[in-house]
């Protein structure tokens, strides 16, 4: 037998941008995002979510506006392409086959860009649909919730729903750029805007015990949505997430620990049971408060901690229960205990989940006891209730 082999190494450069006014024609942030391609001036194809189209009527001419006036550095290939957002986008292949149309009749080659300007379930799908044209356009994303800009939107994956499970299609695929414009969370419902801090929660528990601090003192503030405190807790929140994506030795979750998703076994099954209901960022909240509870339980989670932990997400003004959450199939199973079995089987099959030792600091287990998984569901139903 004869063997070839070598070590493939890429290397990605992943930006994340802050600024006010990105389609103001005086901002020079998005056009210096899109550097040209051999052809001089580079194609680009913008998809912006109908919500927030909606919401700002004069968004998709603003931002033909700004291309007209930045014209010798790109050209929109068509007017910005409107299309519905929301998890519902998630759930069809036909919305990303609509996106690969638009891709081959404009002739967006690997040196134009695919815009998506929209919450984290647009940027998912144009994602996927941007790393498998071509097989590989470059995606520069808009996030325009307060959760796609200090979490989803700096991530490295793109997916839709399938199966009835959230991301099973999917690629790992860095955007070119992430262009994080704070104007565009004026218009957010308060629900929206709220949903987004529980990732800042989820990373703070995890790796920052300082940030876990500011955040409990300024959660007073952030609920006020008071724009300083806001702001601050978006940038260090995705700062936290590049960090661990870069440095973590395993962005593409070649292994089987994604500790950046604590809280999220139970918050998956819990939006998909639901039918999408519930927002991502409130059944996380509902997850990190279950897991909290039931570290706490087996004794790796000191009581005073566990308190903090539940006090923050009460005081940002998440909701610790919801009625899913206790949900039995016809068996007598907790329906959101099949979320474990997902994501043990999305994991390569074998559980890895994180849980927390203290505050700052997140360790994995490789198993649960469901025991006490069910009377931590009991007791946070009584803790909620109180």
């Amino acid at each position: 037998m004869s063997v070839l082999e070598r070590t493939i190494r890429v290397e990605w450069r992943l930006q994340v941008r802050f600024t006010d006014g990105l389609f103001d024609a005086a901002n020079p942030t998005f056009r210096e995002s899109l550097p040209g391609g051999p052809g001089g001036a580079a194609k680009v194809l913008v998809i912006v979510e109908e919500a927030l189209a909606l919401a700002r009527p004069g968004l998709c001419a603003e931002i033909q506006a700004y291309a007209e006036a930045h014209a010798w550095a790109f050209r929109l290939v068509c007017p910005p392409v409107v299309v519905p957002g929301g998890e519902s986008v998630k759930n069809a292949y036909f919305r990303v086959s609509e996106v690969h149309a638009l891709i081959d009749r404009h002739h967006v080659d690997r040196h134009g860009y695919v815009v998506a300007v929209g919450g984290g379930a647009l940027l998912d799908m144009v994602g996927l649909a941007a790393a498998t044209a071509h097989r590989g356009v470059r995606h520069v994303r808009v996030p325009t919730t307060t959760l796609s800009q200090d979490d989803s939107g700096v991530g490295v994956k793109n997916g839709i729903n399938a199966f009835g499970k959230k991301n099973f299609v999917g690629t790992f695929a860095p955007p070119f750029a992430v262009l994080n414009d704070f104007t565009l969370l004026e218009t957010l419902p308060e629900r929206d805007k709220r949903a987004g801090y529980v990732e800042a929660v989820k990373v703070a528990c995890i790796r920052d015990a300082a940030f876990f601090g500011w955040i409990e003192a300024s959660a007073g503030a952030l609920a006020r949505f008071e724009a300083g405190p806001m702001r601050h807790l978006i940038r260090r929140s995705a700062e936290l997430h590049l960090e661990h994506i870069a440095t973590s030795g395993d962005p593409f979750e070649m292994g089987s620990a994604r500790p950046l998703d604590f809280g999220h076994w139970s918050a998956h099954k819990l939006e998909q049971v639901s039918e999408y209901r519930i927002r991502h960022g409130e059944a996380v909240a509902v997850g990190i408060a279950l897991d909290t509870i039931y570290a706490r339980r087996r004794g790796y989670l000191d009581e005073g901690s566990a308190c903090r932990v539940l006090g923050v997400l009460r005081g940002l003004g998440f909701g610790l229960f919801c009625p899913e959450l206790a949900l039995r199939d016809d068996a007598g199973r907790l329906v959101v205990l099949a979320g474990m079995d997902e994501f043990r089987e999305h994991l390569g099959g074998r559980l890895t989940l994180t849980l927390l030792r203290g505050i700052g600091a997140g360790f994995e287990v490789n198993e649960m006891d469901l025991g006490e998984v069910e009377a931590a569901v009991e007791e946070l139903r009584a803790v909620a209730d109180g």
